[in-house]
């Protein structure tokens, strides 16, 4: 019994000194490289990811050729979950999906019967509703996989192998694009037309040292599925396809639609890439709600298959062109598609790469696989070319083969150990007396068993067809053969196959060796695939056209609105209304109960409103936003984000040109430009800084040479206009010193015109000699003259 005490019996000693950051560390580095290798970045070599190897390779173990039948979407998804992709069927399923897709894919991989989701965005159908098979172009990457192309490797339990990479007839890569994101990379490579790819491919094959702008003369630009037009300039894409990375713009395709009476429409019949169509009407349907674009009347669907978006204009009058640069600018008629062709170099190093570098990556790897096929194949050959000699031979010694069978105990052994070359003397002589058949030995030295000409097979010859006796592949198969094959006719074929496979022997043995050739070949093959997927394979052709895109002018927001007179009335508590046509500013108004007029003056609908808040902040409507005049209107709290707590302060016509004063009733203002106070958001824009408990509490459009401010104690000082700065935005200057309370009012005049204000019982007073008041600006000031309002307000 051995003693606990023993090393053997003593437990290992876990190491915990290992810093945490350290840990941490390696693991999330781990993390990273599997999520960058096995997930997010696709394999420049046949641009696939492995979920989507591992579909593909699925679909062939399950026999679902293109022409063949369909299976079940949950099988296949089952079997690839099962057996090499250990994830969630749902993620599975939804990237077959997607290769069924014919909006995301240009050159689908999967084909799939049922509801695979839409342009709209909608969901496919669940997987025991679906079915799919392979496309042809899904047969294409899969070519070669019986040959020996591509290594494999064991599954994720080991009981079966998948490859680690297709073999890949065409550059899937470029062809159909991919994107993903990884732990601190990201790729995006748009789809292209394989025809123009492949013919990229063939220049590379010919000018190796090619430029990646030369490339650019085969290779156009992006081919998305969806059509559209780029109106990338070509130097930007010329950039970008030489750095890996850059951008380009892409346009709705639209066309003007004569109507009757001079009417028109505009019909949309392809979008940009990766744009749902659903959402995109959404989003012209809010641009229409809120007026944003008002020469925009109207839009709607007409579409089944093909896409068929109407947009109707407000008018006949208005420019299709005009109409269309600003829908470009305001919603995702354009977009610009990012492009970052970040992949696995030989499916290990990540890399950014240009154009060349993913072609050049492509093309070493198609020279690898049919370096490896070519390999296959002849071993292949040797050992049919055995299996031939030994039935060559037992066809010549018929009757001694047939003996040895029946009669001898071991006839697997006696065939092997029979001597045969007197068979060959035999063999010659049934040659000379049949004229009508050439024996395999006719004319061949009988020392050999070699019964062909020895050119071109030089030391690469196997050595068993230089011996007199039967290798154990070569029993075998005579031992199997099959009775009915015992005739003359058979015989001949056996050597016409055996010629043939040694003619075939010799084309690749120099294969191998020849570089070129090897170029050659792999140039022939391309020809071919880019002819299966041509101009007559469907959507072949190219979808996405070029076109310059032009300088849109930019049209003011007036330009786009009919002009129309009406009578903006804000009432006490904020409600906002348009009445059409300039009405009386007297007229009598229903408000709600509790409520009255605040503002009434009038406008035109393209005007646009300036609201100063107590906060301190300018906000900007759209007289043509406002809404009608038949009810009490909308709470202006709804169109702007004016908190609850901040009063209106000033409503006004916006006129750049003109000046403001604003001020505080703590007594500090300053002059801003009205041009600089126009709001482009609905939070607005802060001009003057108050704090709680000040609150904004004028702002006057500068008219005058001097300033007239009041105090709550009745105090007025006037001072010159050029001793208040000019600022942007602030807190401001004081305007004049208090000792208890604050100010109430502000406003500008010419000093030669005197100061005027309205006195009780309404009646308009001016003061001409304001001697008394005049001073410094921050000065106490005086009482106000004789007859001033007891509000302390100018007006």
């Amino acid at each position: 019994m051995s003693d606990p005490t023993d090393d053997d019996q003593t437990p290992p000693v876990t190491d915990f000194s290992e810093p945490l950051r350290r840990a941490i560390g390696a693991r999330y580095l781990q993390y990273a490289l599997s999520t960058i290798m096995d997930r997010a970045l696709p394999d420049a070599r046949d641009g696939l990811k492995p979920v989507h190897r591992r579909i593909l390779f699925a679909m062939r173990e399950l026999r679902l050729s293109s022409t063949g039948g369909f299976r079940k979407s949950a099988k296949i998804s089952g079997d690839v979950m099962g057996n090499y992709h250990p994830h969630g069927d749902s993620a599975i399923y939804d990237a077959m999906a997607r290769l069924a897709q014919d909006f995301n894919v240009r050159y689908p991989l999967v084909d799939g019967q049922g509801n695979f989701g839409n342009i709209d965005g909608d969901n496919p159908a669940a997987s025991r509703y679906t079915e799919a098979r392979m496309t042809a172009a899904a047969e294409a990457l899969l070519a070669g996989l019986d040959e020996d192309a591509v290594d494999f490797r064991p599954n994720y339990d080991g009981t079966l192998t998948e490859p680690e990479v297709l073999p890949a007839s065409f550059p899937n890569l470029l062809a159909n694009g991919a994107s993903g994101i990884a732990v601190g990379m990201a790729t995006n490579i748009p789809p292209h037309n394989l025809v123009e790819v492949v013919d990229a491919c063939l220049h590379l094959i010919k000018t190796p040292e090619a430029r990646d702008d030369t490339l650019l003369n085969y290779v156009q630009g992006p081919d998305f599925p969806t059509g559209g037009i780029i109106v990338e300039p070509k130097e930007s894409m010329a950039e970008a396809y030489r750095t890996g990375r850059g951008a380009f713009r892409v346009r709705a395709k639209w066309e003007k639609e004569e109507l009757n009476r001079g009417q028109w429409q505009v019909v949309v019949t392809e979008i940009p890439y990766q744009v749902q169509k659903s959402r995109l009407i959404e989003k012209l349907a809010e641009l229409i709600q809120s007026k944003k674009v008002p020469i925009l009347a109207d839009i709607r669907d007409e579409s089944t298959d093909d896409i068929r978006l109407i947009l109707e204009p407000r008018s006949r009058n208005v420019d299709p062109e005009v109409l269309m640069g600003t829908l470009f600018k305001q919603s995702d008629l354009e977009v610009r598609f990012s492009m970052n062709m970040n992949v696995l170099i030989d499916g290990r190093t990540p890399k950014v790469c240009s154009l060349k570098e993913v072609l050049r990556a492509f093309l070493d790897h198609r020279r690898n696989v049919l370096l490896r096929r070519s390999a296959h194949r002849l071993g292949k050959i040797d050992h049919r070319l055995e299996v031939l000699e030994g039935f060559i031979l037992a066809f010549l010694n018929l009757d001694r083969v047939i003996d040895i069978i029946r009669y001898d105990d071991a006839p697997k052994m006696a065939l092997m150990v029979e001597d045969w070359s007197e068979a060959h003397q035999s063999g010659i002589t049934r040659a000379t007396s049949e004229s009508d058949y050439r024996s395999p030995l006719a004319g061949v030295d009988t020392d050999t068993l070699t019964a062909t000409p020895e050119e071109g097979m030089g030391e690469d010859a196997p050595k068993r067809y230089r011996e007199d006796s039967l290798s154990d592949v070569q029993v075998e198969a005579i031992l199997n053969m099959r009775l009915r094959s015992l005739r003359r006719l058979e015989e001949i074929e056996l050597i016409n196959e055996r010629d043939k496979l040694l003619k075939e022997r010799v084309e690749l043995v120099d294969l191998m060796e020849d570089e070129s050739l090897q170029w050659n070949r792999i140039a022939e093959e391309l020809k071919a695939t880019r002819k299966q997927f041509g101009a007559d394979y469907a959507r072949g052709a190219r979808l996405t056209r070029f076109a310059e895109a032009g300088e849109v002018a930019e049209v003011p927001l007036e330009a786009m609105i009919d002009r129309e007179p009406i009578t903006v009335v804000c009432s006490q508590m904020g409600w906002i209304r348009a009445l059409k046509g300039h009405q009386p500013l007297n007229s009598e108004l229903k408000f709600k109960d509790g409520d009255g007029p605040r503002f009434i003056f009038h406008a035109e609908t393209t005007d646009r409103l300036l609201l100063f808040g107590s906060n301190g902040r300018f906000y900007t409507l759209s007289a043509a936003n406002l809404p009608g005049g038949r009810g009490m209107g909308e709470p202006l709290r709804l169109m702007v984000d004016l908190p609850n707590e901040a009063d209106i302060v000033a409503l006004s016509i916006h006129d750049p040109s003109r000046k403001l004063l604003v001020a505080s009733d703590a007594g500090n203002g300053f002059l801003v430009q009205e041009s600089e106070v126009a709001a482009q958001t609905r939070a607005g824009k802060q001009v003057l800084n108050v704090r709680t408990p000040s609150k904004a509490l004028v702002c006057r459009t500068v008219t005058g040479d001097h300033v007239a401010v009041v105090g709550e104690n009745r105090k007025v000082l006037v001072f010159p206009i050029e001793e208040l700065p000019e600022m942007t935005r602030g807190k401001g200057v004081r305007l004049q010193k208090y000792k208890d309370g604050g100010m109430s009012d502000v406003t500008t005049f010419n000093l030669a015109d005197g100061l005027s204000w309205k006195d009780p019982a309404g009646r308009t007073r001016t003061e001409s000699d304001l001697t008394d008041w005049i001073g410094k600006r921050a000065s106490a000031g005086r009482m106000a003259p004789r007859g001033f309002p007891r509000d302390n307000t100018f007006t």
